[in-house]
């Protein structure tokens, strides 16, 4: 079984998704410190308690996630589950590897490339270049089309079939569909955004009180599809690229969320 050097793929990891160009809300790469050397990694959205248990059967040396810890304002004492998380990864030296808004935003393994290829969405892309078109805060808003899909109700039940669950849905169910607007995961607050960049659909993970008065008062339509089901693809795309590039064996694991 081929192996890597923690530091290595680390390295690999952080040029290949521009790590440099976020302000994330958590620190990004590498969160914990385990073993020098990786065989095997376990990945998954979120480094919660059940993903790290199932690491360890494994027999894991890391893992990498798209949700890690840490996070901007939360309480810095390591009490409660965020000792368990932590004594659990310390024990068993496991490396814990995090990437959020830097693998949102890459334009191939990202949560909203990945998201538009299970969706079947076309991305626009910058005139010239094959750059996607986004707008928003850090330009993390896809703009694009659904081909083929005519109305609201006929997207909704797209979402609903490739993602597994029913989303919440705002608006017209014969709404035409036409310019469309997506950012996966926790993103309501920046539907304005995309409706000033022409989209008259908004596509996210979760919903806030406001998103349905603003669909409903300009028209539009609002669509919430689950923080945990639209960035399950990200990370198990930036998976596959490890084991392709390296050789070492990366399995995905989906711990079911509904949110």
């Amino acid at each position: 079984m081929s192996t890597i050097e923690t530091k290595d793929l680390t390295a690999w990891l952080d040029e290949l998704l521009q790590i440099h160009l976020f302000r994330d809300y958590c620190p990004i790469g590498l969160q914990v410190e385990g073993r020098p050397t990786i065989r095997r990694i376990v990945s998954g959205v979120t480094a919660s308690e059940a993903l790290l248990r199932a690491a360890i059967e494994r027999d894991a040396d890391a893992v990498l996630v798209h949700h890690g810890w840490f996070w901007r304002n939360e309480d810095a004492r390591i009490r409660g589950i965020k000792r368990t998380r932590l004594a659990l990864t310390l024990a068993h030296d496991l490396n814990l590897i995090a990437y959020h808004l830097p693998l949102d935003a890459h334009p191939v393994l990202g949560n909203n490339a990945q998201l538009a290829r299970v969706l079947g969405f076309e991305p626009e892309y910058r005139p010239g270049t094959q750059a996607p078109a986004t707008c928003g805060p850090d330009n993390l808003i896809w703009l694009g089309h659904a081909p083929n899909i005519a109305t609201l109700s006929e997207l909704q039940a797209r979402i609903a079939a490739r993602l597994g669950r029913e989303p919440l849905v705002v608006g017209d169910p014969g709404q035409p569909v036409s310019r469309i607007a997506w950012c996966t995961g926790g993103a309501q607050g920046m539907m304005q955004a995309a409706l000033d960049a022409g989209a008259t659909i908004y596509i996210t993970g979760e919903a806030s009180e406001h998103n349905t008065h603003l669909a409903r008062e300009t028209g539009t339509a609002f669509i919430g599809a689950g923080h945990h089901a639209t960035e399950r693809y990200g990370v198990e795309a930036l998976g596959q690229a490890i084991a392709e590039r390296f050789g070492i064996e990366v399995e995905f694991l989906d711990i079911d969320n509904p949110v």
